[in-house]
């Protein structure tokens, strides 16, 4: 039997630099450039899907690449920005209105197309406009049963006679998205009084959903925010 000592295991070491200390150095560029990366992939995506969208519609003799040996990147999206812009000028007035009002009820009355015109319209002016009410406050709810709690965004209060239930029931309709997709996900009524309201900005919960949970606010509403927001939406205590 032999009687030497197992010798430690000793990291290896490439330019007197630890192993360790190399990976921790990885995952620290890692976190530093990935979302940079990602950023600017997904900057460049969407200036090139409209570039592919608009450029064919703009005639030649207005595009830089007719007069210039090389492609100008985001021509195509500043002129959509610019074609909107110009809309909700021509909007604006009395002629605008006029015609954009007639254009409205055409595609209003149209069968099959109406539909999915006014699911739109009320979804950008809801989010855009300022007519409608966009998600104001983060809110806890059991789903997707008794006893496990889900993370949900009000969408607005509900009279029980809007949805067919007894008049005078006060309800939220609220929203729970997939993660950690938040475009997706379910939308049902709730008693007020089964809604625990977070003090916390939506802009938070929206990323604890795409974060799947990892990542939670840093600091909760300021104190005068919170006060206005019990008041808001809270619902009344039961006589």
């Amino acid at each position: 039997m032999s009687d030497e000592t197992p010798k430690p295991v000793v990291a290896p070491v490439i330019s007197g630099v630890s192993f360790p200390r190399l990976r921790r150095y990885f995952f620290t560029g890692l976190v530093i450039t990935a979302p940079a990366a990602i950023t600017i992939w997904a900057t460049l995506w969407v200036v090139d899907k409209f570039d592919n969208l608009v450029k064919p519609w703009i005639p030649a003799a207005y595009t830089p690449d007719t007069y210039l040996p090389f492609k100008i990147p985001g021509f195509g999206l500043i002129f959509a920005l610019a074609a909107i812009t110009l809309v909700g000028a021509l909007a604006a007035n009395l002629v605008g209105r006029t015609v954009f009002g007639l254009w409205d009820k055409l595609l209003n009355r149209t069968p099959v197309v109406s539909g999915l015109y006014k699911g739109s319209k009320q979804i950008f002016e809801t989010l855009f406009s300022g007519q409608g009410t966009s998600f104001k406050q983060v809110c806890m709810v059991e789903w997707p049963r008794k006893g496990t709690w889900s993370l949900a965004f009000i969408s607005r209060e509900v009279d029980g006679a809007h949805i067919g239930l007894e008049r005078g029931r006060k309800m939220y309709a609220v929203y729970v998205s997939t993660t950690p997709n938040p475009t997706s996900g379910f939308v049902f009524f709730v008693d007020q009084a089964d809604v625990k309201i977070l003090d916390m900005a939506v802009e938070d919960g929206l990323k604890m959903v795409i974060s799947m949970g990892l990542i939670f606010p840093e600091k909760p509403l300021p104190l005068e925010v919170e006060i206005k927001t019990a008041k808001r939406v809270s619902p009344k205590p039961k006589a």
